[in-house]
């Protein structure tokens, strides 16, 4: 066959192809144009789960009277105009291929009036070539964009559209994302004229947590830690849920970045690794997280959908999101209380100012009473002495977050009374953690320990693997591992960490090259030190069936309260857990 120009048409519905799944892909465009207008308040009225009917309406900049009919046009945009435009945008939409390929399989019309001008302007168009004409209407300042009966003309795209309910939950939830990252605007859906969803303006953060707790529930906002953190030119602020609060699927995760709801493997990545030695195996943590940076160092161009986009220091954000949020849980604490600042850690040589809302190091818990620890010490495998922390200013004495022991349920449970009402302890799993975080904290102040392979260990590689494996040398040695290249395709491990002798150190130093390679880090080697000192500490642990005295007991609820991560176990489980005083005079009838 001959070349040949494709018509207008035929372009704008390949177009379509690409950036219109289904109804809720149009109402995402078109949400993203509001905001990108400086819209106040959007209203989205949904019919027939968007097959029959998709009209967006806002308040914002409006749009020029000459600009209309270039609207429909593909690759025309009032959001970037040259290169330099095009690596640092700021904007949600840019492409200016929505509109046109909306219009090419719908019953589309646009009206908008600029703000501050006398009168509207309108163009319609229903997926023909025709050039269409600016038609004068009454209109209020901002834009309205009413999208009727899509994929008319292509009825092959109609048939995969599923039920209108089913439509409707994917706008619904794409309204929901986006409102989430446009705190300012005030959002209101009606879908066959009833209202659905109406979230004000939350300027505040009491107001931003009320839509979180509206979009996400009330319970992921009652087990929320807020967390705000700046260093390395990245700004991460948000809410993570607490470990305990975990999921079955990865249906509570939102993550922006300059406002865009993106979906990166690398976040994900360092997410689930800062959550890797609190979270039970199998569950997906629940966050919603804002990272700001300059535009110029990420890339959103990567996919038509605007969902992916590319770092250019990857490695960068992947290590300051995981130290962030894995600092941050680390200061969870019994009480929900925030301890004092931590000093500043480098982060790949870089010097990085703590801000104010750095999540904070684990301080320790004012002791009203002198417990007796001799016994305890000696049930505490951890290589520091347990020892009485002093008092902290300002603290009323025996004000313990977890109370006071009041017995022990068969050799497993200790029963603690606190001001809140009665607190379970899972004293075997609340002791594990403790011994593994001093195991932890004795392993970093020591330093790694290595040991030579008595018989080095050969690695045919792929060239990629060998050179990150080569340039990586140094950070290697740093985790008490020596490698060295032997070839274009080989490497070769000549020691290895003291702790990991018998590990597979093949498939270990494979699963770590692979993780440089996709994402830039990897904390592998760290995970599996830690696996090894959880097993130590799981052996070194008290057992069930251990009886402890008061002393002992209450010496474990102190030592829980200055612990880092002490609410779960190594494994992810639940330590402990608070029973109100409201929850058990609902068990006895009390008060009806």
């Amino acid at each position: 066959m001959r070349i040949q120009v494709l018509p207008s048409e035929l372009i704008n519905q390949i177009a379509a192809g690409e950036v219109i799944e289904r109804p809720a892909s149009v109402v995402k465009e078109l949400l993203e144009n509001s905001l990108d207008a400086g819209a106040g308040t959007i209203e989205l009225d949904i019919e027939a789960g968007g097959k029959r009917r998709i009209r967006v309406r806002d308040n914002g900049s409006g749009i020029a009277r000459e600009d209309i009919p270039l609207a429909l046009s593909r690759h025309a945009t009032s959001k970037i105009a040259s290169l330099e435009d095009l690596e640092r945008i700021g904007s949600l939409g840019f492409r200016g291929e929505a509109l046109p390929s909306i219009a090419s399989v719908s019953r589309f019309n646009l009206s908008s009036r600029l703000r501050g001008s006398d009168a509207g302007w309108s163009v319609q168009s229903n997926g023909t070539e025709h050039e269409p004409q600016a038609a004068p209407v009454a209109h209020t300042d901002g834009t309205s964009v009413d999208v009727r009966d899509l994929f008319y003309n292509t009825p092959a795209r109609r048939k995969f559209m599923r039920t209108e309910n089913t439509e409707f939950k994917h706008i619904e939830q794409v309204v929901r994302r986006i409102a989430l990252g446009c705190f300012p605007v005030e959002v209101r859906l009606q879908h066959n004229q009833r209202p659905v969803l109406h979230l004000p303006s939350a300027e505040t953060r009491e107001q931003q947590e009320r839509r979180i707790a509206r979009v996400c529930g009330q319970s992921f906002m009652e087990a929320a830690v807020h967390v705000e953190h700046t260093g390395a030119g990245l700004s991460l602020h948000g809410w993570i849920a607490q470990p305990t609060f975990s999921r079955s699927q990865p249906d509570l995760q939102f993550f922006y970045v300059n406002r865009r709801m993106v979906r990166d493997k690398l976040v994900t990545h360092a997410i689930r690794q800062a959550y890797q030695d609190v979270l039970f195996h199998g569950r997906h943590p629940a966050y919603v997280l804002f990272l700001d940076m300059d535009p110029a160092g990420v890339d959103v161009n990567a996919h038509p959908t605007k969902y992916e986009v590319r770092f250019r220091d990857s490695r960068l954000v992947h290590d300051f999101l995981f130290r962030t949020l894995h600092d941050a849980l680390a200061q969870i604490r019994p009480d929900g209380a925030q301890p004092a600042p931590r000093p500043a850690q480098p982060l790949h040589g870089l010097d990085i100012g703590m801000g104010a809302g750095q999540p904070p190091r684990q301080a320790g818990m004012p002791l009203g009473i002198g417990e007796q620890l001799a016994g305890y010490a000696a049930l505490h495998p951890s290589p520091t002495p347990v020892t009485t922390p002093a008092p902290a200013a300002g603290v009323p004495a025996g004000d313990h977050p977890l109370g006071y022991a009041l017995a022990q349920l068969h050799g497993v449970y200790i029963l603690a009374q606190n001001v809140t009402g009665l607190v379970l302890v899972d004293m075997h799993a609340a002791h594990e953690r403790i011994t593994y975080e001093g195991l932890k904290a004795s392993h970093a102040g020591e330093g790694i320990r290595s040991q030579p392979l008595l018989v080095p260990v050969n690695l045919s590689v792929s060239q990629r693997e060998a050179e990150v494996g080569e340039s990586s040398h140094d950070w290697f040695s740093e985790l008490g591992f020596e490698i060295d290249r032997m070839g274009p395709e080989q490497l070769v491990v000549r020691q290895v960490p003291a702790l990991l002798h018998d590990t597979d150190i093949q498939a270990l130093v494979r699963d770590v090259l692979s993780d440089l390679l996709e994402h830039g880090s990897s904390q592998r080697i760290e995970t599996s030190v830690n696996e090894m000192l959880s097993t130590m500490a799981c052996h070194g642990s008290i057992r069930a069936n251990r009886r402890l005295t008061h002393d002992e007991m209450n010496a474990l609820l102190r030592e829980m309260e200055i612990t880092e991560r002490s609410g779960q176990c190594n494994h992810g489980r639940p330590t402990w857990v608070q029973i109100g005083l409201d929850e058990l005079d609902k068990l006895f009838l009390r008060g009806r």
